[in-house]
């Protein structure tokens, strides 16, 4: 249970800061965003701020936002269509009934001759015989009323489609650029708060059943040397203390301008991954919790994950990939699971690699993706007008499917993997 609840925690956040990265450049752009959603599935909570619905749903697989004009708009009104007219103060209609008209005793029912919710705005409509052909102007954030949910009507200077390529490239990278910078964040408090680890021969904080503490050594001793082996770093240091286990080596090191020694009796400790017996004095590295540091650390986590994981994908084009390499949500799970079992400041550390990962995946030029929709908005600035929208939502449809497809294949793999 607490291995679910970090997960749907760790998810939540990385998914609500990546929408909320398309939901901001988007708003900014002017472009309607009609829903900010939270997993995927039946809703089990809804709001709505500033135009905007807010809404969590049932399964914690995901998020969207969905911006007008980015897919065809659903709801039409054709030349012949009832529909029932409620006005504001002004005249303006302020809502469009479609369906269930005896609901709103209060509207004007009316027989469309033209309409256009887009550019001008307007309805043409027959409202009896006497009256004739009459014409009604639109508020730009009427709201169309269909089986009593109401959703507003996109002008087309506030639709996606309407925006140069730049402002959409914009829209789309913002979302992965997020995870990102929370990546970066994380890791930047993580070394304001725990410290960055330095890089020389020195001790940081002595565990309480140190063989070093017991020998009268104290942390911040600078070592110079280690069983006669001169030593400058801290990978140097720990590299002679492990060719020594259960061994007593003597330690020269100065503390407060002072040249000191001591006799150290050093420990074993096996690893797993090649089962060699290794020395051990309980000791860890220094640290130093300055901010400019830790922005520097911060910054160097982000670009050592991002490496990492397009060495990884970079495999596919050399034929030494393997399904292994990759994880599914029972991976994921498991992962979750044994970063939270080491403890609060691992699993963090595990949710911004976590959250690298969610925004490089996220710009691979695949359909359905940000990256797929990002190749479009290219192909658009080239070819000097968009993809026509049925067919790029056709294309996005096929490449979700394939997507769906690869995440069962690699669950099927974690499983198998899990029980053997």
């Amino acid at each position: 249970m607490d291995t679910f609840i970090a997960v749907v925690i760790m998810f939540g956040v990385l998914v609500a800061v990546h929408e909320w990265g398309h939901l901001y450049v988007a708003k900014k752009a002017g472009i309607l965003c009609r829903e900010f959603a939270i997993g995927f599935g039946p809703k089990i909570f809804t709001t709505k701020r500033n135009e905007t619905v807010y809404t969590v749903r049932l399964l914690p697989l995901g998020g969207f936002v969905r911006m007008a004009g980015e897919d065809p708009e659903e709801i039409q009104i054709k030349p012949g269509y009832e529909i029932g007219l409620v006005f504001q103060g002004d005249g303006r209609v302020q809502q469009i009934i479609v369906n269930n008209k005896s609901k709103h005793p209060e509207a004007k029912v009316v027989s469309v001759e033209r309409i256009d919710l887009e550019e001008r705005l307007f309805i043409e409509a027959y409202a009896d015989e006497e009256e004739g052909l009459q014409t009604f102007h639109v508020d730009e954030k009427c709201d169309l009323i269909v089986d009593e949910q109401p959703e507003q009507i996109a002008p087309l200077n506030r639709q996606f489609r309407s925006k140069s390529p730049l402002r959409k490239a914009l829209a789309i990278f913002a979302g992965p650029f997020m995870n990102f910078i929370l990546a970066f964040v994380v890791f930047v408090l993580l070394g304001m708060i725990n410290g960055v680890p330095q890089d020389n021969a020195a001790f940081g904080e002595l565990t309480d059943d140190s063989p070093a503490k017991e020998a009268g050594m104290q942390q911040g001793d600078e070592i110079t040397s280690i069983a006669g082996e001169p030593v400058d770093t801290w990978q140097e240091m720990t590299s002679v203390i492990q060719e020594h286990p259960d061994e007593e080596i003597n330690f020269e090191f100065t503390r407060g301008g002072e040249q000191l020694s001591a006799s150290v009796e050093t420990y074993s400790r096996t690893i797993e991954a090649s089962g060699e017996e290794v020395g051990m004095v309980g000791v860890r590295a220094p640290v130093d919790h300055a901010v400019l540091g830790a922005v520097q650390y911060g910054g160097d986590q982000v670009i050592q994950v991002t490496t990492v994981i397009v060495d990884t994908l970079s495999m596919i084009f050399t034929g030494d990939f393997s399904l292994d390499f990759v994880s599914g949500p029972v991976g994921i799970y498991n992962y979750t699971g044994e970063a939270a079992s080491m403890g609060m400041v691992v699993l963090i550390q595990f949710a911004a690699m976590l959250s690298v990962n969610l925004g490089i995946v996220n710009l691979l030029p695949l359909p359905a993706l940000d990256g797929g929709r990002l190749l479009f908005i290219g192909y658009e600035a080239v070819r000097g007008k968009p993809v026509d929208p049925q067919k790029e939502g056709m294309i996005h449809f096929f490449g979700f499917a394939l997507l769906f497809l690869l995440i069962l294949v690699v669950t099927w793999n974690d499983i198998n993997n899990f029980f053997l």
